[in-house]
């Protein structure tokens, strides 16, 4: 048996599809779970709810920790830890191994350029604090309370049907709607981000390779060098469409903020756009022999699956 928490979000539904090659037994667990393969086991929890999360983890081998909180700063900072400390403890009771899907947000400033599992944990933004609070209770259980985990770090992603998927949010779905591409910061920036089927693929196979355990591993990312601008004129290509787009400058997404929470959750992670952003997975790729899908075959596929809806 092996548990997928937070089954319902972009990477979950991928994650289940993969899990198929290593078990015929999936637990999906969400607030309204909802099937994948077809015979997955749906479990109802809330992942506040301590005793809910243990009941979600008992049978479990591996327990996959992928849900997406809502992007507001106030909410990662009451919720995370509660669900990181109840699924903590829930792996712990059931003697199941954890593998959770994290982000770059508790990097240093300097390490955005070429990120690696090893670059410094420095978060400049209240939201990258939250993510390195949660990344040193995974390593106090460790080295203390004996508990198995995988770090499984991504990139900004895209992919089919990623309703988060930063390039399907600013580029894709604008296009394919006939708008204007927009962009974060500065659009002469490198900015390579993860394509989900590859992300799902690799966390399925981390969480069922134990000699992965107790490490950080970066999901594999094309190594492609690709600008924003270069990105949105490829997408473009692909569509037949012109490559217009809008830069959301800081000072512009400060002001918009003043309206839009959303918008105002960006403005303290503009440092990862106004510089290159460059995702190291060599590590994985070298372990696992895996070559990520590269950016024009995985927008394709993206702008394929969005087209069929």
């Amino acid at each position: 048996m092996q548990t997928i928490l937070g089954a319902g979000g972009d990477i979950g539904k991928l994650l289940a599809k993969e899990l198929k090659q290593y078990t015929n037994k999936i637990r999906l667990v969400a607030r309204n779970p909802q099937q994948v393969n077809g015979d997955d086991e749906l479990y109802t929890a809330n992942l506040l709810n301590a005793d809910e999360v243990n009941a979600a983890v008992k049978g479990a081998e591996v327990a996959y920790l992928a849900v997406g909180l809502t992007y507001d700063v106030r909410i990662w900072q009451k919720q995370w830890p509660v669900i990181m400390q109840n699924v903590i403890n829930a792996s712990i009771s059931n003697n199941c191994k954890l593998v959770f899907f994290d982000n770059v947000y508790m990097y240093d400033k300097t390490a955005i350029p070429n990120m690696t599992e090893v670059s410094p944990i420095n978060p400049p933004s209240k939201k990258g604090k939250v993510r390195a609070e949660l990344v040193h209770m995974i390593n106090e259980a460790v080295a203390k309370r004996g508990l198995k985990a995988i770090i499984a770090r991504s990139a900004d992603f895209y992919g089919p049907g990623a309703k988060n998927g930063i390039l399907n949010i600013l580029v894709i779905n604008n296009y394919i709607k006939r708008k204007t591409a927009n962009w974060q910061s500065s659009v002469h920036k490198i900015h390579n981000v993860t394509y989900t089927p590859d992300a799902a693929k690799a966390t399925a196979i981390l969480g069922n390779t134990e000699s992965a355990y107790n490490q950080v591993w970066h999901l594999p990312t094309s190594t492609e060098r690709l600008t924003g601008k270069q990105i949105i004129e490829l997408t473009a290509q692909i569509l037949n469409r012109k490559p217009s787009y809008f830069v959301l400058s800081p000072f512009l997404m400060s002001v918009i903020g003043l309206f839009s929470r959303q918008i105002k959750e960006l403005v303290e992670i503009q440092y990862q756009n106004n510089q290159d952003y460059f995702f190291n997975s060599e590590k994985f790729n070298k372990a696992f022999r895996f070559t990520p899908t590269s950016f024009e075959e995985g927008i394709r596929h993206t702008i394929a699956f969005a087209e069929k809806q």
